[in-house]
């Protein structure tokens, strides 16, 4: 698949024609736009692709909701972001602007698989919360309409763990976060963000990942635990499966 490097001005101009003038009802289901680009972070010199998951329409969604998907790790391959379709393409004919990062570069170091990997793997995953923070922000400047106020970050076994740490850093900046059976980073335990995960059949999680059952109560947790494998909550999972988790994601994203 080929990219371009756009600049600011040209993802303003995108972005911008996702949106026009009369509001409508989001209790209809949408035709789905996908548009892929790479954001560029000079600070850090480091590309990011992503993908916009957006509703297909003419007309104005009011204070439009935002998704931010985080996929799992993929070895560094590439084109992660768009492997789970079936729940990003979903949410996005709901209403939401869903937006995927894709975030290991071929050119990355791959992520270690010896060691504590809550020491280990946290530079992999403070990479991936900037890389959340920086599409965040451009966000802001090119949609200010959008509504940032419940914003939902989502994301898969690794793609989990950066979710949760982004979560940890930036509880102000996020109004849910679901993850999908992250293993090795520690779950927020607090009431601001919202916290939902999925668990599968098969993988357990580390100790001190989850919360404790009194901890779920304090602060209103919610986990989930289904009779899915860890590596069949992306697109290769069955329909039955798919539908499971797209039931349960919507479900979670509408709940007050």
């Amino acid at each position: 698949m080929k990219y371009k490097l756009l600049s600011f001005f040209t993802i303003l101009s995108f972005l911008i024609n996702c949106s026009t003038k009369k509001n409508i009802n989001l209790n209809q289901n949408f035709d789905v736009k996908i548009d892929t680009l790479i954001m560029f972070d000079k600070a850090r010199n480091r590309k990011i692709p992503v993908a916009f998951f957006s509703p297909k329409t003419d007309d104005k969604i009011s204070k439009q909701q935002i998704v931010i998907f985080n996929h799992g790790y993929g070895g560094n391959k590439g084109g992660d972001y768009l492997i789970y379709s079936s729940l990003t393409k979903n949410l996005a004919s709901k209403g939401y602007l869903v937006v995927s990062i894709q975030h290991e570069l071929p050119t990355d170091e791959l992520i270690p698989s010896e060691g504590k990997p809550q020491i280990v793997r946290m530079p992999f995953w403070k990479r991936g919360s900037e890389n959340i923070l920086f599409v965040l922000n451009e966000l802001k400047k090119t949609r200010p309409e959008l509504d940032y106020k419940h914003l939902a970050v989502i994301g898969h076994s690794n793609g989990g763990d950066m979710t949760a740490l982004f979560a940890n850093e930036h509880p102000n900046l996020v109004y849910k976060i679901i993850t999908m059976d992250n293993r090795r980073m520690y779950l927020p335990k607090t009431s601001i963000p919202k916290i939902y995960t999925l668990r599968s059949n098969d993988y357990p999680a580390d100790e001190g990942v989850l919360p404790t059952p009194e901890e779920q109560e304090k602060y209103h947790i919610t986990v989930k635990f289904t009779q899915i494998n860890h590596g069949k909550m992306d697109d290769k999972g069955s329909e039955e499966e798919k539908d499971t988790i797209n039931r349960l994601i919507e479900e979670y994203l509408t709940e007050n």
